[in-house]
């Protein structure tokens, strides 16, 4: 058994997104502020019962505060009518489950038909509904009647104050958690639709559609999480004075030591249902409270004689007397019962000189934590130790499915402690002699990331991709939706093969961009991030992934840029070649019937192969804008002129650009080298043809990076002009992501959307 996807509709940004689950790990990557939260949020809330207590307004997308408004206002709600218009309004959550034929006993009571065979999916809703709605309008209108009366009499002053409710949702900003509940519905796998246009189609439930009586996935899934915040604390904040007679003094966040307390009481207890092996250390505890006693009566002896010798404890009153009741887990209740032997790691025995967990670093504490975790829940799922027991006294067997949701597990990681730890928690959360390959129990990951890191370990098939969409009309809000990269290439597995080994060996980054920008080679790549740096602030402060592709494979990832929706510059050379067979390289120039090669610019945009026709084209015409609110723009070289003889130089890579961009400067260097032979080359404008000969010379089978090397470490790098087709590109990347920001709104917990909304 496993969920094969679950689609999300109505909470917070995402207003409809289908998230397919893959058999193991799946990775939710994407943007800052792409709906990742959102989505970690929303299965948290819907599958953990104690959690659907924290549904609140905020949850619900601004769009449509204005329809509960009307809602509001329209008059009483107990119909039919009414429980449709909330049913579109209201957050929900659609689970599909995939089950084998030895498997049905679990799901007996989703069953929706008698027509239902094993090869079809399960499929249940989970919608947030108000409990009464007849009773939650009454509640409304009779509020809003209070304030008004308490406001009767004074002057009006519109705009100025007014009491609770101002609206509806007003109203609902204080009463949401306390009104509505979670139904479950069971819908129909002959009505599924797969996504249209990127938005998730959930099939319509009919008016009269009953809720089931109960949790439809109490006792076939167990859901764990791991939240973002593990509230580690540092040494001052965490530490705690021994003699303190307050337990939770001093101690404000959670220790390790909580959680081996925590594992402790539910596994390993003997004091829990003992067997015969935990007799012996029961007998030793006993023999120790004995002591102890003994040890206090002579102690307080004196003392106590005194207090009778004062008359009290009387004859009416009982005699005091003190007396210990040691239990095993009191060995762990204390902040130092998890050290660390710092000592040299050479030796089996322990140093007598030890730290408390408090002192080691942050990404220690968090990846111990988070293994932990894992383990603690699979032990739990599975029985392990005094669990048993009491599981087995309840008479419910293990769940057949384990859902854990695990959030930014990169905090606090080194890099390479992140990609040991992602490759390593699905097989820590098998690790059991009834899990491992066995398909009895299934268990599946979700994750969500900022990490490119993470990503890098995760395969390129288990990611699904958070695409932001901005506003397209006033009074709407920035909506997401999900990619399942797994789906993007379709027959195509040798473009497959290679943008994801390329994207795993170098740029898993590019699923955290804001935008894209694509380069040739090492040279681009290295003065690029200086002249953004220099000349181009907005753009600086943008997550940029600066991906270096050959022209030759740069049009292999058109698939996946067009599918992440991701504004993308690509800068690439004009590559121009003889029209005749064999092409052969050429110096590029106007007016002798040259085309491109570049595979960029043939098949991707514009689709053109004439040189004439790439030169003469306009900067404007060189950006394709997509339906779905996103732009791709190529950049080339371009002609320069050359005042000296009124000619003009066509570049024919970002080196010839560089140097022609910046003849004075070059001229005025002093290094030796290519940069020398560079000089040279330029010293002499007069003859346009020996120029482009000189510099193909120069160039031909030098290491091109050196030139950019040596222009940035020079005495003054901030005169380096930037080639002006780049610069034009830049422009445009800038401008694009000027108008990108306008449209995203904060994706996060309630507190932050809550700022958003109210302003």
């Amino acid at each position: 058994m496993r969920i094969v996807y679950v689609e999300i509709r109505n909470f917070r940004r995402l207003a409809a997104v289908r998230m397919d689950l893959s058999a193991d790990t799946t990775l939710l990557v994407g943007a800052n502020n792409s709906g990742k939260t959102s989505a970690m949020s929303a299965l948290r809330y819907f599958l953990i019962e104690q959690e659907q207590k924290k549904f609140s307004l905020f949850d619900v997308p601004l769009a449509l505060w204005k329809s509960i408004d009307e809602l509001g206002e329209a008059g009483d709600h107990d119909g039919a009518e009414a429980s449709s218009q909330w049913k579109s309004l209201l957050p929900s959550l659609d689970v599909w489950l995939a089950v084998s034929e030895d498997e049905i006993h679990h799901i007996a009571h989703l069953i929706p038909t008698l027509d239902w065979s094993p090869d079809e999916l399960i499929g249940v809703r989970l919608h947030l509904e108000p409990k009464e709605p007849k009773g939650l309008m009454e509640s409304y209108r009779q509020a809003k009647k209070a304030a008004a009366e308490a406001l009767q009499g004074r002057p009006a002053q519109p705009g100025k104050f007014s009491l609770w409710p101002r609206s509806f949702t007003d109203f609902l900003k204080r009463r949401m958690a306390s009104v509505v509940k979670v139904n479950a519905y069971l819908l129909d796998p002959n009505k599924q639709g797969g996504p249209k246009d990127g938005p998730a189609q959930p099939q319509i439930l009919p008016d009269d559609a009953e809720p089931l009586d109960s949790d439809p996935f109490t006792g076939l899934v167990r859901i764990d999480e791991v939240p973002a915040q593990r509230g580690f604390s540092d040494y001052s904040a965490g530490s705690r004075d021994e003699d303190a007679s307050d337990e939770n003094e001093g101690r404000t966040k959670q220790l390790l030591a909580a959680q081996l307390r925590q594992y402790y009481g539910r596994h390993l207890d003997p004091s829990r249902s003992p067997s015969a092996s935990d007799i012996e250390a029961l007998e030793a505890i006993q023999m120790a409270q004995d002591a102890f006693d003994q040890q206090l009566k002579e102690s307080f002896a004196n003392p106590l004689a005194e207090l009778e010798g004062l008359g009290y404890p009387g004859v009416a009153n009982p005699r005091l007397i003190i007396s210990t009741s040691i239990k095993p887990l009191d060995g762990l209740n204390h902040s130092s019962a998890v050290q660390y032997d710092a000592s040299p790691q050479d030796g089996h025995e322990v140093s007598p000189h030890l730290l408390p967990e408090q002192c080691n670093g942050l990404g220690y504490q968090n990846l111990i934590s988070m293994v932990f975790r894992l383990i603690g829940f699979r032990d739990a799922w599975m029985r392990v130790g005094k669990a048993a027991l009491v599981e087995e006294q309840a008479g419910s067997p293990p769940a057949p499915l384990h859902l854990v949701l695990l959030e930014e597990p990169e905090a606090h990681l080194h890099v390479q402690v992140q990609q040991v730890f992602i490759r390593k928690a699905y097989e820590v959360l098998r690790h059991h002699r009834h899990l491992g390959d066995s398909n009895t129990f299934s268990t599946q990951l979700v994750v969500s990331t900022h990490s490119s890191h993470v990503a890098h370990e995760v395969e390129f098939a288990n990611m699904r991709y958070f695409r932001r969409h901005p506003v397209r009309a006033l009074g709407q809000t920035p909506t997401s939706t999900v990619v399942n990269l797994s789906e993007i290439f379709g027959p195509e597995p040798e473009t497959a093969r290679f943008v994801s080994r390329y994207l795993k060996a170098t740029h898993a980054d590019l699923f955290f961009a804001d935008v894209a920008i694509f380069v040739e080679g090492a040279a681009e790549r290295i003065l690029l991030p200086y002249f953004i740096r220099t000349h181009y602030q907005t753009l600086r402060s943008c997550y940029i992934s600066l991906l270096e592709v050959g022209g030759s494979h740069a049009h292999l990832l058109r698939n996946l840029i067009e599918s992440l929706g991701l504004t993308t510059l690509i800068i690439t050379d004009i590559d121009a070649v003889q029209h005749i067979t064999p092409r052969r390289a050429v110096t590029p120039k106007r007016g002798e019937g040259q085309l491109t090669a570049n595979n960029v610019l043939k098949d991707w945009f514009p689709q053109k192969e004439s040189l004439d026709y790439l030169l003469s084209l306009k900067e404007e015409d060189k950006a394709r804008v997509y339906k779905s609110d996103f732009a791709v723009r190529v950049a080339y070289q371009t002609p320069i002129a050359v005042v000296q003889n009124s000619g003009e130089l066509v570049p024919r890579t970002f080196e010839d650009a560089l140097v022609y961009e910046n003849i004075d400067l070059i001229r005025k260097t002093t290094g030796s080298g290519l940069l020398k032979r560079v000089r040279e080359a330029v010293v002499d404008l007069t003859d346009i043809h020996a120029v482009e000969q000189r510099m193909l010379d120069a160039l031909q089978h030098a290491k091109k990076v050196e030139l950019a090397l040596d222009l940035l470490y020079s005495d003054d790098p901030g005169k380096i002009k930037v080639p002006q087709y780049i610069g034009a590109g830049l422009e445009w990347l800038q401008s694009m992501s000027v108008n990108q920001r306008k449209d995203i709104v904060i994706d996060g917990d309630c507190k932050e959307v809550n700022i958003a909304a109210e302003e």
